[in-house]
């Protein structure tokens, strides 16, 4: 179970805890805490879902596969189009906090949207090449990951006062549920874990307990540098970082004891979020070719290299994407985008496995209505903005599929 939990860490912690935690001080101000551990609830009866699913119906697509097999094939297109707008929507926040945290500790680049294209363009170029985060890589990035945190969350603790925490409820309930939508995407590489059913001695016993182990350890970890980060700078400044930086751990960091945190921050916070941008690309890839062999996006999107292991179209296709919503410079822009479009994606998984056959069923129906109802319910107290292009970018998927299907059926009636 140990590798993984390991997997799970690596696919997790990254542009929540590095830049996702400023924008939810913004919203909540020092009940971040407190939004950080419902977040985390809810990612676990979402966790459990994927789990049962994932075991029931071992295939590579996620939702996209289980909408279709579970409820109905509109459904399945559905996930499958917001998994790419919400992956695609953390990547760019990824590859602009990587910008960010890299402008502040070596001073290259002024952490504009020119250096976060030119990162996605490099990790771009590293997927089509065939290269995948190794069991490795994923170690030394984990751990480097976590030593920078734990380093942060210590050095914190010798400026904390009680008083950054009064008033708790700042942003009163509004903000608070904000804030948990936002801290939501943090844990949702916990997906990771559930494909795993090859991979690991037990899959039915050992994953789920993996994602709890996983969830449970990630949650103590943010809500530690949550914590420590209001109650040294206060959550007001932890925010303003955000917006200014796209940095906002090594801001605070630099008003901490010891000239080495906010370098040792810094090397952490970079480090993680090519690991996410590596992963994020990955996995948008072959989801996108999924959808191109079911002709839910063009059949050119299938078409892999001669190895039969790279999608010589999908790959650059969601590069594209991504460099383009990268451009728009803002990371609440696009993590508030990603947090709509995710708990969507999610309420269709728990949806999924509420479909699931009795004789499939893990774990008690009850989790996966829990689910449905708080992702749907988080959904819409995200900026209105965010949810109004979220339901915008619903519709103009769902006439493409409607297209798309007249399509197929004139093909097939044709030959």
């Amino acid at each position: 179970m140990g590798g993984a939990v390991l997997l799970g860490l690596g696919s997790i912690v990254g542009t929540g805890v590095f830049v996702g935690t400023g924008l939810a001080a913004e919203a909540a101000g020092p009940s971040i805490t407190l939004a950080i551990v419902l977040a985390g609830l809810l990612a676990t009866l979402n966790g459990l879902s994927s789990a049962q699913l994932a075991a029931s119906h071992p295939t590579s697509g996620g939702t996209y596969e289980y909408g279709y097999t579970y409820v109905a094939p509109v459904i399945g297109f559905t996930a499958g189009w917001m998994f790419l707008a919400a992956k695609s929507a953390s990547a760019a926040t990824a590859a602009l906090g990587f910008s960010g945290y890299l402008a502040r500790v070596t001073g290259i680049g002024g952490g504009g949207v020119v250096t976060a294209i030119a990162a996605v363009v490099a990790v771009t170029a590293l997927v089509a090449f065939g290269v995948r985060r190794s069991a490795a890589v994923n170690a030394i990035v984990v751990t480097v990951t976590l030593a920078g945190l734990v380093w942060f969350a210590v050095a914190a603790s010798t400026e904390f006062t009680s008083d950054a925490f009064v008033p708790f409820f700042s942003g009163g309930a509004p903000g608070l549920l904000e804030a948990t939508a936002l801290m939501f995407v943090a844990y949702t590489g916990y997906g990771r874990i559930a494909t795993l059913g090859e991979e690991v001695r037990e899959p039915a016993r050992t994953i789920p307990r993996a994602i709890i182990v996983t969830l449970a350890a990630t949650v103590i970890l943010y809500a530690l540098v949550a914590a420590t980060a209001v109650g040294a700078a206060g959550a007001d400044t932890l925010a303003a970082a955000t917006g200014g930086t796209a940095a906002p751990l090594e801001v605070v960091a630099r008003e901490l004891p010891g000239p080495a945190t906010a370098r040792i921050v810094g090397i952490a916070a970079i480090t993680a979020m090519l690991g996410v941008l590596l992963n994020l690309l990955l996995g948008l890839s072959r989801v996108a070719l999924a959808m191109g062999r079911r002709r839910d996006l063009p059949g050119a999107v299938a078409r892999i290299d001669r190895s039969g292991r790279t999608p010589v179209v999908a790959v650059p296709l969601v590069g594209l994407v991504v460099a383009s919503l990268a451009a728009f410079g803002s990371v609440r822009t696009t993590w508030t985008f990603s947090a709509f479009t995710v708990l969507v994606y999610y309420a269709l998984t728990n949806l999924a496995a509420i479909r699931l056959p009795t004789g499939a069923r893990r774990y008690p129906v009850g989790f996966a209505w829990m689910g449905l109802a708080g992702c749907l319910g988080l959904a819409f107290w995200v900026d209105v903005a965010a949810w109004a292009a979220g339901l915008a970018v619903i519709g103009v998927g769902l006439i493409w599929h409607a297209i798309a299907a007249r399509l197929r059926s004139h093909d097939n009636s044709a030959s």
